[in-house]
């Protein structure tokens, strides 16, 4: 995407290593700059921290820019910029859970990861190009306020129809795509999450859990694997509310799990955002949702092939590995996992069992 990019490209991640991966995409950066496209890279400095000083500096050189969303001593200090997209002359796009890193960027080896991206093109790129460039031009203010973010926003979730974006962030009261999947998920009769970080809240349990209650089917896919042992925990610490409603529960077998995926009836929502508190509530997230009965069935083939990879956790096997120095361990995880930032969690090791 990024070579044949003729006039702009737009990047945004929360993760951008120096390894393999993240030299050879600013390479092509580099490169596309270099013969004369406009190109302009966005990054979270939590998720960018082991970056070295002048690993970026060669696409300044070359005529691109990039600028890096900061922590300050305020209410912004919390908030994580959380979202993963290229955009390519304002009619193409990626968007998805997937870092830029060689462990995300590989379907093999001990440490890959399992991720889902999606290819976009048409008019809702271009929609997806100006929320880009209102983030970057709040960012790079001397003084980006939390109450202009939230009309970012809110501004440019308005769009409806059988494709729509959605995006979240530190917003406490209608905050766009927690509201609309609560609404989708409120109607639905087949219900399929799947959770990399699954925490959410006890009202969003009972929502899910309401699906099965009122005869549907709701499943969730979530990981037994990731470099974040506390997340897993905090996830199991949901399990028996879940599985006393009548929601199956698997868990991913084969890699490291990182996938954000969620449908709703003929409703599909995917993008950056996790099913946790911080993505929910306070991260800068975005979704697309879309409409169509013949995608939703595609994508929940999709996550059959995944449960065929997954074991099922049954009300029995749940109850044998609920001892209660286990269910101590879950809950302090999930109330860490609620409260830190996923770099912080992610130094905490209570052991994974």
């Amino acid at each position: 995407m990024i070579e044949t990019a003729r006039e702009s490209i737009r990047v945004l991640f929360y993760m951008f290593t120096e390894d393999k991966a993240g030299t050879r995409v600013l390479q092509a950066l580099t490169e596309a700059a270099r013969r004369g496209v406009a190109v302009r890279l966005l990054l979270d400095e939590f998720g960018c921290g082991a970056i070295r000083p002048g690993f970026l500096e060669p696409l300044r050189d070359a005529g691109g820019t990039y600028s890096v969303f900061h922590p300050t001593l305020s209410r912004r200090y919390l908030i994580r910029n959380h979202q993963k997209m290229v955009v390519a002359d304002g009619s193409r796009a990626i968007i998805g859970g997937a870092n830029i890193n060689e462990h995300y960027l590989t379907d093999e080896g001990p440490k890959h990861w399992r991720d889902l991206w999606l290819a976009v093109d048409g008019p809702a790129v271009e929609k997806l190009a100006d929320y880009f460039d209102d983030i970057e031009n709040w960012t790079v203010h001397p003084k980006p306020l939390v109450k202009k973010l939230r009309r970012i926003i809110a501004r440019h979730s308005r769009g409806s129809g059988p494709i729509a974006w959605r995006f979240s962030g530190p917003i406490a009261r209608s905050n766009p795509w927690p509201v609309q999947i609560v609404k989708d998920i409120l109607s639905a009769k087949r219900l399929d999450i799947v959770a990399a970080y699954f925490s959410p809240s006890n009202a969003m349990l009972r929502r899910i859990g309401g699906v099965s209650e009122r005869g549907g089917e709701a499943r969730l896919v979530t990981a037994s694997k990731s470099d974040n042992n506390a997340t897993i925990a905090a996830t199991r610490f949901t399990y028996g509310r879940l599985l006393k409603r009548g929601v199956r529960v698997f868990e991913y077998q084969p890699a490291k799990f990182h996938t954000k995926l969620y449908i709703a009836d003929d409703a599909v929502h995917i993008g950056s955002a996790n099913f946790d508190f911080r993505s929910l509530y306070l991260n800068l997230e975005m979704m697309l949702r879309v409409e169509d009965a013949q995608f939703a069935r595609a994508m929940r083939d999709y996550v059959d092939g995944e449960i065929a990879n997954s074991i099922e956790i049954t009300p029995a096997i749940h109850k044998a590995k609920a001892t209660l120095w286990r269910k101590t361990k879950w809950a302090l995880s999930n109330f860490l996992v609620t409260t830190m930032d996923y770099t912080v969690t992610r130094r905490i090791n209570l052991g994974q069992e």
